[in-house]
């Protein structure tokens, strides 16, 4: 639970982050000398990951069911888990260097590596070139018009630290960046853009704005201390309501995508109805949080925020059990 205090509590001497997950790898096993640069990575806390990657498989599933998929798509799947991991980190350490005052002002982030001075600004900004450097390797293998979408990305990227400094809105910004992969997912096997991508892309913005809420419950009383703006503290009590309606934009968008992707191209039978169930599968596992929603509770907000990866990851193993059928 946060403290209503002032007070920020001194990192752990072991160097571990507030929020991360009890007992992962990098606290327990990697190298001493690393753990700083993976913890900057967020490799502590893979929820970020699994949220980035989700929708680009979901890009890549949906494509090859409604054109049959190839053997190059299981590339373009493990191309895309590698670059989520190195842009996921990425992303995270461009977050930490511009939000390192706020981040030392705000007890669940106070211990992260750069406002404990684990590591310096200097050593970040070489950590998040060289992470980049290496996601740009691993997208140069896909098609051009990937390569192009996956440049793209690294605009809203670079945008969202700013977002809460002017917006109540910073959790579609979010939804902007984390959900681009749908794009490049997509892209990479048909080689063009469509309505149908857009329309995934756009039910994961939504998707994002339903999890990144209850995440940001977590800090809604520091947020308000320091003059930080988000969709929990905007929506408040109403909450609720606002999280069913990025659950029924969610799944209205989802279904709309995966029908403008399949019916032109004369998809039917078993395919169009596993890729139809996906998003209300989805659903019933979003309807299970909103059951067990508390916003004034962090540590189930943190819980639910986290169990969507297991929504996401519902809807991917049903559009790839269509590409498959």
């Amino acid at each position: 639970m946060k403290s209503s205090s002032h007070h920020i509590p001194e990192p752990p001497a072991t160097g571990e982050v507030a929020d991360a997950v009890s007992g992962n790898w990098v606290d327990t096993r990697a190298p001493a000398s690393w753990r700083p640069y993976l913890r900057l990575a967020r490799v502590d806390r893979p929820i970020g990951t699994w949220l980035l990657l989700i929708p680009c498989w979901w890009g890549i599933a949906l494509a090859a069911t409604a054109d049959q998929g190839r053997l190059s798509d299981l590339w373009l799947g493990l191309g895309c888990t590698i670059g989520a991991v190195l842009m996921r980190g990425a992303g995270c350490t461009w977050n930490d260097i511009t939000d390192r005052d706020i981040d030392g002002s705000v007890g669940r982030t106070a211990s992260r590596p750069i406002p404990s001075g684990q590591v310096t600004v200097r050593q970040a900004l070489v950590f998040l070139a060289a992470q980049c450097l290496v996601a740009f390797a691993v997208l140069l293998t896909f098609n051009g018009a990937a390569i192009a979408m996956g440049i793209a990305a690294l605009i809203p990227v670079a945008v969202y630290p700013f977002a809460k400094r002017f917006t109540w809105w910073p959790q579609a910004f979010l939804g902007v960046a984390f959900n681009w992969g749908a794009l490049v997912g997509w892209v990479a096997h048909s080689g063009h853009l469509s309505l149908a991508a857009v329309l995934l892309w756009l039910s994961g913005i939504a998707w994002t704005l339903f999890y990144d809420t209850i995440y940001a419950h977590q800090d809604k009383e520091f947020d308000a201390l320091i003059g930080v703006k988000s969709t929990a503290r905007l929506f408040g009590a109403n909450t609720g309501r606002w999280l069913y309606g990025f659950l029924v934009v969610t799944v209205a968008l989802t279904t709309a995508a995966v029908l403008a992707a399949l019916l032109p191209a004369g998809v039917g039978g078993p395919r169009l109805v596993l890729a139809l169930i996906a998003p209300w599968a989805m659903a019933a596992h979003m309807l299970w949080q909103m059951r067990r929603l508390d916003i004034d509770a962090p540590d189930t907000c943190l819980m639910l925020f986290r169990a969507n990866r297991d929504a996401g990851l519902i809807a991917a193993l049903f559009l790839a059990a269509a590409a498959l059928a």
